[in-house]
């Protein structure tokens, strides 16, 4: 039974794909490296945007394991245009699996890409990391278990860990850190 630790990446200076981490983000990068100090790891796959890839760099380096960087894991895209007000469509958007907005994606659609990864993962490794970005973490758990929604993703940090396990084909998952 593989376990798959879910990550959202550490505090970053912004929204691009090559925002770095601030200084918090590296100091919190340096936690999680010790966070998984006896946690056996056999992969880690992330998303390939700056952020999230220094998230585990340190912890990558303690297990001296490589890091997938894997394009499927990028953050949603709610909307290509700046919006005033994205709440509403992001909170539209996990009540409403479909929606939309022109020329995005829906999170339908982006729940089925991060599925592929986690697929990929189960097999043949017993551990993996997957380090992502919050609204798509959040979209991963809702799919798994409806009690994960809007509010789930308003009250995520950066950065947040959760253990996901299959028993018997159904996921269990544990929000493991930080400790709230």
């Amino acid at each position: 039974m593989p376990t798959l630790y879910l990550i959202r990446h550490c505090s970053a200076e912004g929204q691009e794909p090559d925002a770095p981490l601030t200084e918090a983000g590296h100091e919190q990068a340096h936690l999680l490296r010790d966070f998984f100090h006896e946690i056996p790891i056999d992969q880690i796959i992330s998303s390939d945007y700056t952020r999230a890839v220094a998230s585990v760099t340190p912890l990558a380096d303690m297990h001296q394991l490589p890091i997938e960087r894997e394009p499927l894991l990028r953050e949603r895209i709610l909307s290509h245009e700046p919006l005033e007000d994205w709440l509403t469509p992001l909170r539209q958007s996990f009540s409403d699996p479909t929606f939309k907005l022109p020329g995005a994606e829906s999170a339908e659609e982006a729940t089925q890409r991060i599925l592929q990864v986690v697929e990929h993962a189960k097999a043949p490794h017993a551990s993996t990391l997957l380090v992502t970005h919050g609204n798509l973490l959040a979209l991963l758990l809702q799919h798994l278990d409806p009690q994960y929604d809007f509010e789930t993703w308003r009250t995520m940090r950066n950065p947040d860990v959760y253990r996901l396990d299959d028993h018997d084909s159904t996921p269990s998952i544990e929000h493991i850190w930080p400790n709230k």
